[in-house]
């Protein structure tokens, strides 16, 4: 859990409340389907987004599209999963040195992106690249952690 800030400084409550709000969200991220509370997700997701947008740095708020991606996708709201799984993947994939986990994160959420949006062509390509991208996963932890959501992307 993490520690409030204890100033009254607005910045150090976004950072305090984006943090509460996006380690939330993966967590029910992770969950099986029938236990997640979709209405929790997509307050928590986009809550966190709300706050990365108000105090973080682009990173942040890339990877709080990619959380909004992935609710979106878990709640069956194919389109707006789409686009955001787009406008993410875009950022990650050109940006030099993303973490091997990361660019694995990327695809699984596209792949369950592209399945709730309904476009079989896509869904089937960012699968194949998942796939690939969590086995070339370094550290095991970390590749733990991706696997712990890519089980509940459907298979084309």
């Amino acid at each position: 859990m993490l520690k409030p800030p204890e100033g009254t400084d607005p910045e150090s409550w976004h950072r305090y409340f984006a943090s509460t709000a996006n380690n939330l969200a993966w967590q029910l991220v992770e969950l099986p389907a029938s236990e997640v509370d979709l209405r929790e997700l997509l307050n928590a997701a986009h809550a966190a987004a709300w706050h990365w947008q108000a105090a973080g740095n682009e990173l942040n708020r890339m990877r709080a599209v990619m959380l909004l991606a992935q609710a979106h996708a878990m709640a069956g709201l194919g389109t707006t999963a789409l686009a955001y799984a787009d406008e993410m993947r875009s950022y990650f994939l050109f940006m030099p040195n993303t973490p091997d986990w990361e660019l694995a994160f990327v695809h699984v959420v596209h792949a369950h992106a592209a399945s709730a949006a309904g476009s079989a062509e896509e869904h089937a390509r960012s699968y194949a690249q998942a796939a690939k991208a969590v086995q070339a996963i370094a550290d095991d932890e970390d590749r733990n952690i991706v696997e712990r959501v890519y089980r509940h992307v459907p298979a084309p």
